[in-house]
């Protein structure tokens, strides 16, 4: 039986304890119906990753692999496969609910995967999928923005709540490639820097009241309000700013009860964005997530948007995860931080 490494914890600890993350063996698996199985070039890490990791109790049984972001090459096909090839370059995020990247081999679902990009670096791309997906399925699924009536959406305003993270840094190119007129949330120079550079037309610090910083730039009300951080510290900011008859979107849960009745005189709508849904719960459209990474892919070889990678790791080993991890606790990232072995 084939063996290969594997990155993961049995106990949810700071990631300073030398077990917070431990290097494992475990048999190369087998894939079956629609799995591909790829052979890990690049990953990276995510807030989920760190929230995975150090929330919880007890001790597992077996270690547990995380890892929401890989660059790779297909090894082998189950003998349902039909969207892929053996020597394929591949790009995905994955599944909740199955053995995720941090290791040398992984199974994952074709619907979920897209063809990579050919043009750029294997940390450029393996930064890409969760965020890619999470941005694209927020703005245009939950939000409902036409990304191609351009023209349409000139005249609407979106407010990105923390514009430089990893999904804001991909939100905002997309965003503004639909047309719209973006405010990113940003407090530091640095960060402001990066947001413009993403496309941002106006940025508004998140440390101050956001009602006032928005209204100073003559802006009484937004059309949509996409929430990437503090979604209980914002959320009277958010209920002010949105338009009547506007949009919220969310992706990070809230630790109190939000006032939804707080929308209501407005008719405004709030959704989740959960970028695992769709194969949580094998949704009918999980295919959909397959189409989304393979038309990033074609924008980001054309260079219409651009990787958001701002710090490699080299090779993929436990230590360079748990320095990553470490980076993605400071709160203080820009853009993504990639461990790759090219």
């Amino acid at each position: 039986m084939k063996t290969m490494n594997a990155f993961g914890f049995t106990q949810h600890l700071p990631i300073q304890d030398p077990n917070s993350l431990v290097t494992f063996t475990e048999p190369i698996p087998t894939p079956t119906g629609h799995d591909l199985l790829v052979k890990i070039i690049a990953t990276s890490v995510n807030p989920v990753d760190v929230g995975v990791r150090g929330h919880g109790r007890g001790t597992l049984k077996n270690p547990k692999v995380i890892g929401w972001d890989a660059y790779g090459t297909v090894t082998e096909v189950g003998p349902n496969v039909t969207l892929f090839n053996t020597g394929d370059k591949v790009f995905y995020a994955g599944s909740f609910i199955r053995p995720s990247t941090d290791s040398e081999y992984q199974l994952v679902d074709e619907r979920i995967v897209g063809h990579a990009p050919t043009k750029l670096s294997a940390a450029e791309i393996a930064a890409m999928p969760l965020t890619s997906l999470t941005a694209w399925e927020a703005l245009f699924e939950r939000l409902g923005i036409d990304r191609t009536a351009v023209s349409e959406n000139k005249g609407r305003t979106i407010l990105m709540i923390n514009g430089s993270g990893g999904v804001g840094s991909i939100a905002t190119q997309l965003a503004h490639l639909a047309g719209l007129t973006v405010i990113a949330s940003a407090s530091r120079p640095e960060t402001i820097k990066w947001t413009k550079q993403n496309g941002a037309d106006f940025t508004v610090n998140h440390h101050k009241n956001l009602v006032t910083e928005v209204r100073n730039l003559k802006f009484h009300y937004v059309d949509y309000i996409l929430n990437l951080n503090d979604l209980d510290g914002h959320w009277n900011e958010i209920a002010e700013l949105i338009n009547p008859e506007g949009a919220v979107a969310a992706i990070t849960e809230n630790r109190r009860g939000i006032d939804l009745q707080k929308l209501t005189k407005k008719a405004a709508s709030f959704h989740w964005e959960w970028m695992y849904t769709k194969s949580y719960y094998h949704t009918a459209d999980m295919v959909s997530q397959h189409q989304i990474l393979d038309q990033v892919a074609k924008l980001l070889d054309a260079g219409t948007i651009h990787s958001t990678v701002t710090k490699v790791l080299k090779p993929i080993n436990a230590t360079n995860l748990k320095e990553a991890h470490r980076l993605v606790e400071t709160n203080h990232m820009i853009g993504k931080v990639v461990i790759s072995n090219q």
